[in-house]
């Protein structure tokens, strides 16, 4: 394995954390700045305790953090693992085949134009 290359394993969490709607919206909220389970869990139509195990997926994924901040848990981004979360989809794009990124590219360029509303 190259380094900075996620394992199959880790891999795999990620796409399962990535899976659902709520962490990957809780994953947007705290790409620019941690906020506490708390906070998080008023956002949501769901009790506090289902947020904290989205929260534990992300975690367990490696995606975000939880830090000790007074009597709250703050929860960031782990950039590092967003990074290489980033450089994974990236290769897995890079090694799609040339033939099959033309022939979808001249479907849509040759798709008939939907009809436009008055």
């Amino acid at each position: 394995m190259v380094p900075n290359e996620l394992a199959p394993d880790d891999a795999d969490l990620i796409f399962r954390a990535l899976g659902d709607a709520t962490r990957r919206d809780i994953l947007a909220r705290t790409l620019s700045y941690g906020h506490s389970v708390s906070e998080l869990a008023r956002r949501y139509d769901m009790s506090f305790a289902a947020v904290q195990k989205h929260v534990a997926i992300l975690e367990r994924a490696g995606l975000v953090v939880k830090h000790i901040h007074g009597r709250e848990r703050v929860v960031s981004r782990d950039l590092a693992m967003i990074q290489r979360t980033s450089q994974l989809l990236r290769a897995c794009l890079a090694s799609v085949s040339s033939p099959l990124t033309e022939s979808f590219s001249n479907e849509r360029s040759h798709a008939p134009e939907q009809p436009r509303s008055p």
